[in-house]
């Protein structure tokens, strides 16, 4: 029975923790500098040669060691110096602003600035592909008719005329053509009711041994004359012209006044003396 309890002893001792009178804690299975001295020395004498080197290092590591071999020593102990501390990750401070905060309020709209340079002219590109054909457009409504207008007269005289002591006016006892009457028998006048471009002749027949002198009129302005001295014998005279009337105007033929003896020549039988004009192109045409 005592022999039972020694042997339950040992086994429990190896597993035990001794709290020595200096306050540290060691563990039995824990073999200090100077038990390894002891063993060396005897192991030392037992030794294989061949294991010279490893004992020289064992030498040297004691005499570094010295006499702190043989001690155990606390982590906190005041003479050692804490582990140095696990590196942690740098940061970086980055400073966030609120800008709502600091906005301010709307401030004016500033003036429009000048106009850039205008850049290059860009190439070309291809030509796109053709389209579809579109529906038909529906008809249109019909437009105004073409207006033409006309205006002419072809007016004779068949009595002869001679100058007396103030203008005369011809007039005309032989109607061929007068469009919407725009000639006036009675007065000798063309009337003008459409503007444009006219185109006017006149045809007389001289006296013999008399000056034939007259004017064609616009309005109470000469314009050209129909002129033939005095001669032997009588021939045909005539005067032509182009005008661009307005509204109302006034187209005729004077006789000059009797300075000399004037006079055209024509008898009953035979028109011997025409005026004649008719519209080129009305001014509405553009």
């Amino acid at each position: 029975m005592l022999g039972f309890s020694l042997s339950l002893c040992v086994l429990i001792l190896p597993a035990a923790v001794w709290v020595t009178c200096t306050g540290m804690v060691t563990d039995p299975y824990r073999i200090t500098r100077s038990e390894l001295d002891l063993e060396n020395d005897d192991y030392s004498s037992h030794r294989d040669p061949t294991e010279s080197d490893y004992t020289a290092q064992s030498q040297r590591a004691r005499s570094r060691d010295g006499e702190r071999g043989s001690q155990c020593l606390r982590c906190c102990d005041p003479g050692e110096e804490p582990p140095p501390p696990y590196p942690s990750p740098a940061f970086q401070f980055v400073p966030h602003i609120n800008i709502t905060i600091l906005k301010g309020e709307k401030g004016h709209r500033g003036e429009r600035g000048t106009h850039g340079k205008s850049g290059k002219s860009g190439s070309s590109g291809p030509r796109g592909p053709e389209g579809m054909k579109g529906h038909k457009g529906a008809t249109g409504s019909p437009g105004e008719p073409c207006k033409t207008y006309y205006s002419a007269f072809s007016v004779g005289r068949k009595k002869a005329l001679h100058s007396n002591d103030y203008y005369q006016t011809l007039i005309y006892d032989t109607e061929f053509v007068n469009l919407y009457k725009h000639f006036n028998m009675f007065s000798g006048k063309f009337y003008c009711y459409i503007p444009g471009v006219y185109y006017f002749s006149l045809n007389v027949h001289t006296w013999n041994q008399k000056e034939t002198y007259l004017h064609l009129m616009k309005n109470e302005q000469e314009l050209v004359v129909l002129y033939a001295q005095p001669s032997d014998r009588s021939i045909m005279q005539s005067q032509s012209l182009m005008l661009e009337l307005e509204q109302n105007d006034e187209v005729w033929v004077r006789l000059f006044k009797g300075e000399r003896e004037n006079a055209i020549f024509s008898d009953d039988f035979d028109t011997y003396i025409t005026f004649n004009g008719y519209l080129i192109k009305p001014k509405s045409d553009g």
